[in-house]
């Protein structure tokens, strides 16, 4: 683990994936887009370019779970298909994080700064991808 110096996270989402970067020395991340996908799919070749454009020590994919930690029929095992086929196609280390209350963290964040304005879908799910991101760094260098 101590070699990771960059991170990006992804928000899977069935309509949209938002995609996040963060760093190691700031443990802070940033947002940088949301992708469109058709029913789960995403454009791999964007995500590819984001790959190549970026070069991250290490893939997290938020891991959609219940308030009890149980796992959602319809979507947990979407994400870990994600998360696999990331890891298959373009052979980067990826790892699954528990994503719970990101949207409404998100949410709220992004309303402090800049209203209802600042809610759009998108906004809201580059800003999950964030908090996937800085909530991954705290479970690894946290207290």
């Amino acid at each position: 683990m101590s070699n990771i110096q960059s991170v990006m996270g992804f928000d899977y989402g069935t309509k949209s994936i938002g995609v996040a970067v963060g760093q190691i020395i700031t443990g802070t991340a940033r947002p940088l887009k949301a992708l469109k996908a058709k029913d789960g799919i995403p454009s791999w070749e964007a995500i590819e370019a984001l790959l190549k454009e970026w070069q991250p020590d290490l893939v997290v994919v938020g891991l959609p779970l219940d308030l009890r930690g149980g796992e959602l029929d319809a979507i947990t095992p979407r994400a870990r298909k994600f998360a696999n086929r990331l890891k298959g196609r373009f052979g980067v280390d990826v790892e699954l994080h528990d994503e719970r209350l990101t949207t409404t963290e998100a949410r709220s964040s992004l309303f402090e700064h800049g209203g209802y304005k600042a809610l759009g879908k998108g906004n809201i799910d580059c800003q999950s991808a964030v908090i996937i991101v800085e909530s991954w760094f705290e479970s690894q260098y946290g207290e």
